[in-house]
């Protein structure tokens, strides 16, 4: 049985039960001036939710690689509690892969979605499933797996919390201290599809291309012929402000 996770200093929890949503919960309570740093989480049986607070202190744009620190928090957890043969990557609209195969999703909210604006608060959600949500015949989704069907049922839920959010902290404080260089360079090792044709869905939207890398703030560049583009990362941002 899961127990309560173990979060750094100037970290506080708050933990949700049944049905209740983190990432929604965490917008309520920045939206209501809760201090940075806490963590909302629901560890429920099937799936592991959670979702961080931050006080951004720079604009948007400079703000939104938090969420690239956050994923890449979370590839280092995991790496270190799972068996050594489970590989862990990362693309760039903030799907985690296991072994190959999609499991969970980073997501990121903010107060403001103009990209000049020193956001009053910023989440950072994660959907980590741990059993297959359908029951249908195994193989008929190929591309979606679960934590515990990767070789990875000793990895308790509130351990992997409370190492996410450690291991988030010295990216985030890396990302102050040294800039964006050491995150560029770590994200670029655990990068899904650099370099590949990619077909990204933003809504009704969908964005193809060449994924060919990120700009000074993790946008990603898409080339299409002779052309490319800018996808800002604060396309990911969801929901209004």
């Amino acid at each position: 049985m899961s127990e309560a996770p173990q979060f750094p200093p100037l970290f506080e929890g708050l933990a949700l039960t049944g049905s209740a949503d983190p990432f929604a919960k965490a917008k309520t309570q920045a939206i209501m001036g809760c201090d940075a740093g806490l963590v909302v989480y629901n560890l429920a049986a099937d799936q592991l939710r959670a979702a961080i607070v931050f006080a951004p202190e720079v604009p948007l744009t400079e703000a939104m690689p938090v969420l690239i620190s956050c994923a890449i928090g979370f590839q280092n957890a995991l790496g270190a509690l799972a068996p050594p043969e489970v590989a862990v990557h990362l693309d760039w609209p903030g799907g985690i892969l296991v072994n190959g195969a999609r499991c969970g999703q980073m997501r990121v909210a903010a107060s403001t979605q103009e990209a000049g604006e020193v956001p009053d608060w910023l989440v950072v959600g994660l959907d980590l499933p741990l059993i297959p949500a359908n029951t249908d015949t195994p193989g008929d989704t190929p591309n979606q797996t679960a934590l515990y069907e990767e070789g990875c049922l000793d990895v308790r839920p509130d351990e992997l919390l409370g190492a996410w959010v450690r291991h988030t902290l010295v990216w985030v404080n890396r990302m102050e201290d040294e800039g964006l260089k050491p995150l560029t360079t770590e994200w670029r090792g655990l990068a899904h599809n650099l370099g590949e044709e990619i077909e990204w869905a933003f809504g009704e939207t969908q964005e193809t291309g060449t994924f060919v890398g990120t700009d000074e703030h993790f946008g990603a560049l898409l080339r299409s012929g002779e052309d490319t583009r800018l996808l800002p990362l604060g396309r990911l941002l969801e929901g209004d402000s």
